[in-house]
């Protein structure tokens, strides 16, 4: 059946509210912002065309408040919601309410996030697929002797997972027997704090792998396309860093296989909407099916540089009942795309969180550069939520190009007043094993002391120039406040 969408809540806030909000009002639909108390001047609220507040500043309060986002549809006519990526975006049971409430939920059915969600339930439905998976248990481990049985079948290191994780919580790395039942212990212990199921299953551990992903689009009349991959092994702690799409090491092959077997898996669970399916590739080019995630990703913007095309806009018409735009034979890659994320850490402080007010807030502009955000000079970044300011995102003809551009857009982004990851994006863009395409998902852990004695290098020059300066001048009679106050040295020093 056909809907026509005339209103669209957005179910959330940030960069992503903002961005969905951009393209439904480029379509001509009403939107609607939901926000927490601290959040009432943010941008996505300013940009809506109604604004409804949901409660106090932490998210169980406000934005994973299911019956007031519902209530707040409600009241304000919508006809729909759209809930973006976090919070209450893979929630089954928000689908489930959304639905039963009479609304439109612009994303997959609940049935089907159940099916996907659990990561065990996906590996069984990528077994009965016949889509290749990683060696070890598409099941819940029952008890010890059930685990050291498939250890011994595997082999070590191995990996323990949480059916119910993400991020990297409930995921434990065995290197021997000897370690097997603590770490699953912990694992559990973790999968029921985060998640409240304790869970857990066990993979081989793929060594040097990296993590590619399939976008995947299937629509309410049993058609599927894939939108080609995205290269996302740049990570910290499980979580992306830098994006790039098309990814380096893939052939034409290959990537016709990934994407056929990721939309054979979607089809098979009566997928409808937005979705990727994650895969791991080991060096040799073999690849495992390791999760799909039920939503819009956030590195969504490197695949639409790359095919020309608004996934947002898909998701909606999909969610109208409309078919698939494109068929797969329509579909190209044109050049390369890149995207950093811009997240307020301090990257010499093993990506602790840097909380602050942007006192200088200036993002590049070129034809070439996108960037999506939600922030303005003078704003604080709220340690309630999610570190992230935005993300930076270049196109090229190709990935050399496409590299360059993104060096200049950094070095053209003007952030001051807490840390971001930018220097850290600047360094693994430079790097020889980053331009060859030789890197994994271990990246950062085998190179983040080499951009630390970096970082302490050029420190040394400065102040050695800085020292030669202040002597020049106490020379020529200058005092010292005449020295550059630009400078993060000089600006230490003289606060001590």
């Amino acid at each position: 059946m056909k809907l026509i969408i005339h209103k669209i809540l957005v179910a959330n806030r940030g960069e992503i509210a903002l961005r969905v909000m951009k393209t439904a009002k480029r379509l001509g639909i009403k939107t609607v912002a939901v926000y927490s108390e601290i959040d009432r001047f943010a941008p996505h609220v300013i940009f809506a065309d109604e604004a409804v507040c949901v409660g106090p500043a932490p998210s169980r309060e406000s934005y994973l408040k299911m019956s007031k986002i519902i209530e707040a549809a409600q009241i304000t006519n919508s006809d729909a919601i759209h809930p973006g990526y976090g919070f209450l975006s893979e929630n089954s049971e928000f689908a489930r309410q959304v639905k039963a409430a009479g609304l439109i939920f612009i994303g997959p059915s609940a049935e089907a996030m159940d099916q996907m969600g659990s990561k065990i339930a996906a590996k069984q439905t990528a077994t009965r697929l016949n889509v290749p998976l990683v060696p070890g248990t598409d099941h819940a481990i029952k008890s010890i002797d059930e685990a050291r049985e498939i250890s011994n079948s595997t082999g070590f290191p191995l990996l323990i997972k949480a059916s119910a994780g993400g991020g990297g919580k409930g995921m434990r790395l065995v290197e021997s027997m000897g370690d097997l039942e603590e770490q699953m212990r912990q694992a559990s212990n973790e999968a029921i704090s985060s998640f409240g199921d304790g869970a857990v299953f066990i993979e081989k551990f793929v060594s040097r792998p990296r993590h590619i992903e399939i976008q995947i689009f299937c629509d309410s009349h049993g058609q599927g396309v894939y939108l080609f991959e995205r290269e996302c092994s740049i990570q910290r702690r499980h979580q992306k860093i830098i994006e790039e799409a098309p990814s380096s090491c893939l052939s034409e092959d290959i990537r016709s296989k990934m994407g056929k077997d990721a939309v054979r898996l979607a089809l098979g669970c009566n997928y409808v909407g937005a979705g990727t399916v994650e895969f791991l590739v080991d060096e040799q080019l073999n690849y495992f099916f390791l999760e799909m995630n039920t939503r819009l990703q956030v590195e969504h913007p490197v695949t639409e540089m790359i095919t020309g095309l608004d996934l947002v806009e898909w998701q909606i018409r999909i969610a109208e009942g409309k078919s698939l735009p494109k068929q797969q034979s329509e579909l190209k890659i044109n050049g390369h795309a890149l995207e950093v994320r811009i997240c307020a850490e301090d990257t010499r402080n093993n990506f602790f969180p840097s909380i602050g007010t942007l006192s200088i807030y200036q993002p590049p502009k070129a034809d070439f550069i996108r960037v999506d955000d939600s922030y303005t000079e003078g704003m604080t970044i709220p340690m309630e939520y999610d570190p992230m300011i935005g993300k930076l995102v270049v196109h090229g003809k190709d990935r050399d190009e496409a590299i360059r551009r993104m060096l200049f857009a950094i070095k053209n982004f003007s952030i001051e007043g807490l840390e971001t990851t930018l220097p850290f994006c600047e360094f693994v863009l430079k790097h020889p094993a980053f331009l060859n395409g030789d890197f994994d998902t271990g990246f950062v852990a085998q190179h983040h002391q080499e951009y630390l004695d970096s970082k302490e290098d050029s420190n040394l020059i400065e102040a050695i120039a800085l020292l030669a300066n202040h002597i020049w001048l106490e020379k020529t009679n200058e005092t010292l406040s005449d020295l550059p106050a630009s400078s993060n040295w000089y600006s230490k020093r003289v606060e001590r």
